[in-house]
């Protein structure tokens, strides 16, 4: 008993336990919670069910998406990105980004041409053949989207522009099948 006020001292009293139950209710509850803020805000993965992206990305891969990756820095030319399909926007897309709103795109001769000047495309097999297009204007505020399998990838050239808003994130990771593992 404290003798200030003959209540029971809080440093006399013993502790109640939770029940094992309890605490495992508790943690799983947490872990829940953790696991839905790091995939809505963070990071998401994502299967990829095509060969548009062939030969950087293959069917059935799963990839690592960062949600964050652009609140901090503007997209660049070759990222990889996951966005929302501009036709039905409940469906996910992966493309690599090829151009930015304000610049045109055109393709002769299977090479990439942006306001004229060729670009390098490292990353597309050096025999790779495919139709010419555009000249085409890019929208501010979108994106141009190609699958690296230009001759089976349903893409910008195809459905148009990407608008900004349509993006997810950017793909950082293989992380399935183990033997496909690296970043991207």
């Amino acid at each position: 008993m404290d003798q200030n006020n003959g209540l029971p001292n809080k440093q006399t009293q013993p502790k109640r336990k939770k029940s094992a139950l309890r605490e495992i209710i508790e943690s799983i509850a947490i872990a829940v919670l953790l696991a839905a803020i790091i995939r809505i805000f963070i990071f998401e993965p994502f299967y990829i069910p095509s060969g548009s992206m062939i030969p950087a990305l293959i069917p059935n891969d799963r990839i690592i998406v960062s949600k964050l990756s652009y609140n901090f820095s503007e997209p660049e030319r070759g990222d990889v990105i996951v966005f929302k399909y501009p036709k039905d926007p409940s469906r996910r897309f992966v493309k690599r980004l090829i151009a930015f709103g304000g610049e045109t795109i055109e393709i002769r001769n299977s090479k990439l041409y942006i306001n004229g000047n060729q670009i390098p495309e490292n990353y597309l097999p050096k025999d790779l053949q495919f139709n010419d297009f555009g000249p085409y204007p890019v929208p501010q505020n979108s994106y141009f989207m190609m699958g690296d399998n230009r001759n089976s990838s349903d893409d910008s050239r195809f459905w148009g522009p990407l608008p900004k808003e349509n993006v997810i994130g950017k793909a950082v990771l293989i992380y399935w099948p183990l033997s496909h593992l690296q970043r991207l």
